[in-house]
């Protein structure tokens, strides 16, 4: 018996044990007592500390307590609509969260649901096309015989009934033409398709905000950009005060994590690209290649800006912020300075420099430890 508790043992008991360990208990005491390792009582007491210091779960998402009854219900034997009535959830909700962790129920444990259930909520997700060169040849081989997403899709789940790897909806295929970040797909395949569009609004929660002419998106950007091999492509987006009524604008290189801060009166689309052509302007020729940006109408006048500054704009897609990595992990680290709860509408431009100054001057550990300000200088020298 020695050792297994952990797997074994009813949740009621793995409860009492992990409270006994978070008031203090010697885990020696504990696994004689048990007829187990304390590598066992170290586990359970383990997992206790890591879910009493989780917070901000979305009460939509089933929570380890919620589990943990459910794996009480499947030792009781009881139903889905069981467990589902007792948790005051519905049963197709224990169903999914039951087959999703085991092939076989009576298998079904907690703390291996809990980790599944981590894993599938990372973000972003990747994507299928991208992962299978098997799967991205038979799709790109439909199109150009002139078969439609949901023929190659249909197609597919025929002619490899077993093989999960060649499985994929039209909706996919769809997206990877028109979503011009994913780039699994040649553009030119889009004219393949009967109707000859080039866009589709995809079927989910409809795209509200207005969109900006002429835009030129991510996937268009040099590929020297997302290595950050070449030194000059800038990541922007303002920094929002309080209730959203001041805002400053913020600029990061990628290569150096460089930052530069402009103060702005409001944020209307001509004043926004003014302020930041005479920023970039101040930058000697070397350091003027991009600016990316995400899909706000604040730059809206993004050719009257690259006009001005010679310097092109490149566009997010709608609710990717990690398509600006540098520039949202930057904004954090300005929080310390200027707080949301902050009009930031009197902050001269000396001040934000000042601020800029610092962060410039901080050891980075992307940067070896050395500071932006250094990593900057030796490029310039």
């Amino acid at each position: 018996m020695a050792g297994s508790v952990y797997w074994w043992a009813r949740p009621e008991v793995r409860a009492r044990i992990a409270e006994r360990v978070l008031a203090g208990a010697s885990p020696s005491a504990l696994a004689a007592e048990y007829e187990c390792s304390r590598t066992t009582i170290w586990r359970i007491g383990n997992q206790a500390v890591r879910l009493r210091r989780r917070a901000g779960q979305s009460r939509l998402r089933l929570s380890f307590e919620e589990r943990e009854r459910v794996l009480i219900g499947v030792s009781r034997g009881e139903s889905d609509a069981e467990i589902a009535r007792a948790l005051g959830r519905h049963r197709s909700t224990i169903g999914r969260e039951i087959k999703r962790t085991c092939a076989d129920r009576w298998r079904y444990r907690p703390s291996a649901a809990e980790r599944r259930s981590h894993v599938r909520a990372r973000r972003p997700k990747p994507r299928k096309l991208s992962g299978s060169g098997r799967l991205l040849e038979a799709v790109e081989a439909g199109l150009e015989a002139g078969w439609s997403p949901e023929q190659i899709s249909a197609r597919l789940k025929l002619d490899h009934p077993d093989d999960l790897e060649m499985r994929i909806s039209h909706e996919t295929i769809y997206r990877s033409l028109f979503v011009q970040s994913r780039g699994e797909l040649r553009r030119e395949l889009c004219a393949s398709l009967r109707t000859g569009r080039t866009h589709r609004r995809p079927r989910g929660k409809p795209e509200t905000r207005g969109r900006i002419i002429d835009m030129v998106m991510i996937s268009e950007r040099p590929a020297e950009v997302e290595d950050r091999a070449v030194p000059g492509h800038w990541e922007g987006d303002l920094l929002m005060g309080s209730a959203n009524r001041s805002q400053v604008a913020t600029l990061v290189e990628r290569q150096t994590r460089f930052v530069m801060l402009a103060a702005l009166a409001d944020k209307t689309a001509p004043n926004v690209a003014r302020v930041l052509a005479e920023r970039i302007q101040a930058l000697p020729q070397e350091l003027r290649r991009s600016l990316t940006w995400d899909q706000g109408s604040e730059l809206s006048e993004h050719k009257a800006f690259t006009i001005e500054s010679g310097v092109p704009v490149y566009f997010c897609d709608p609710r990717s912020p990690w398509q600006r990595g540098s520039n949202e992990n930057t904004n954090g680290l300005l929080r310390q300075y200027l707080p949301k709860n902050v009009d930031l509408s009197g902050r001269t431009q000396a001040e934000l420099d000042a601020i800029a100054a610092q962060l410039n001057g901080r050891p980075r550990k992307t940067l070896e430890w050395r500071t932006p300000a250094e990593k900057l200088a030796e490029l310039l020298a």
